[in-house]
């Protein structure tokens, strides 16, 4: 069996004040979850909780900040992204929700302070992509190919 290890080092350098989890082989888009780590990347634990949930409920959209030539403008986002275009990655959305959730369960196992807790690192790699073939009339083939990401997060208890 292989190993996994996390991106970043932070948990080892302070182990009594941090937290981490980690989804692999989540059937989602690695570009979205790319896009969705960016935007939670320095807020605290439950403001990108509630922002997910926003999100999930689309009423609040993710900025898009590679290949969004032909993305859709949202309004809100004008003000506060330099990119105006964005989307509701729903899906990608829940997973971040469930990891969070989980980071969050064990830091309070581990006795850190919930309201003051900071995500310090999130990322989102690459995983393996399934191949499938679909058979179709006159000896062609249409392929079916399902991408896999590994998330990471690691929190830390600000003072």
């Amino acid at each position: 069996m292989p190993t996994w290890h996390y991106s970043s080092k932070i948990a080892e350098q302070y182990p009594d004040k941090t937290a981490k989890a980690m989804i692999w082989d989540a059937p989602i888009s690695p570009k979205e979850a790319a896009e969705v780590a960016r935007e939670l990347r320095g807020k605290m634990l439950d403001e990108a909780i509630k922002y997910l949930e926003r999100v999930i409920k689309m009423e609040e959209p993710v900025p898009l900040r590679w290949y969004n030539k032909k993305v859709a403008h949202k309004r809100g986002l004008g003000a506060k992204a330099k990119i105006a275009s964005g989307r509701y990655p729903v899906k990608v959305a829940k997973y971040y929700l469930k990891l969070l959730k989980s980071v969050k369960n064990n830091a309070e196992f581990k006795g850190l302070n919930e309201e003051k807790l900071k995500i310090v690192h999130i990322a989102s790699h690459k995983g393996m992509t399934i191949k499938r073939w679909m058979p179709r009339a006159f000896g062609r083939a249409t392929p079916e190919f399902e991408r896999r990401t590994h998330l990471e997060v690691i929190v830390k208890e600000v003072e």
